[in-house]
């Protein structure tokens, strides 16, 4: 007569399934009864698409393209000539987060869409020694993805990526940029 088999056996083979199952199920459970926060950034990410072509006259009365900034991080944003009290504020929410980069500044371009029949006054442009002034006519402007009111941020490859509002809180602005320019190793 054969003796029965030890119950231990079963109980170790249960054992190495729990032990296996384990971090399944401790990931399933914090996937569905943890849902991750809400997104850490401030602007409004942009579907991920060529950023529209615009075309305009430099200052100098040279022509330029979106696509001659390639290689930069482009902070891009419309306003006419005049440059209303928004306008201002956009002038320097960009200024001043461009400043905060430090020394990767210099990956970030700032250019000014200005719409309508003439240039800026000169006194306007007196503190923007880094501006790219734009002149494109009003369609231009509007084909950006939210229209001409917000700041875009355009990648080193063309790519629409953020839109902040009009009236920015600079700080949250400049994290943004700067996380971005500390993940990316382009431009």
């Amino acid at each position: 007569m054969t003796a029965p088999a030890p119950a231990r056996s079963n109980r170790t083979l249960w054992l190495i399934l729990a032990v296996c199952a384990a971090p399944m199920v401790a990931a399933l459970v914090a996937y569905f009864l943890m849902p991750p926060p809400e997104s850490k950034h401030y602007g409004e990410l942009l579907p991920t698409q060529p950023a529209p072509v615009i075309a305009g006259t430099r200052a100098d009365g040279s022509a330029w393209k979106l696509s001659d900034e390639r290689g930069h991080w482009v902070m891009i944003f419309a306003a006419p000539a005049d440059c209303d009290p928004s306008c201002a504020t956009r002038l320097y929410a960009t200024r001043q987060a461009r400043t905060m980069q430090g020394k990767d500044r210099e990956r970030v371009a700032r250019v000014w869409l200005v719409t309508g029949e003439h240039g800026p006054a000169e006194a306007v442009l007196a503190g923007q020694p880094d501006l790219g002034v734009v002149r494109v006519d009003r369609p231009a402007a509007d084909s950006l993805p939210r229209g001409s009111g917000p700041i875009y941020l355009v990648d080193p490859l063309g790519n629409q990526v953020l839109a902040w509002p009009a009236d920015p809180d600079i700080a949250r602005l400049a994290k943004d940029l700067a996380k971005l320019l500390r993940n990316s190793r382009i431009g």
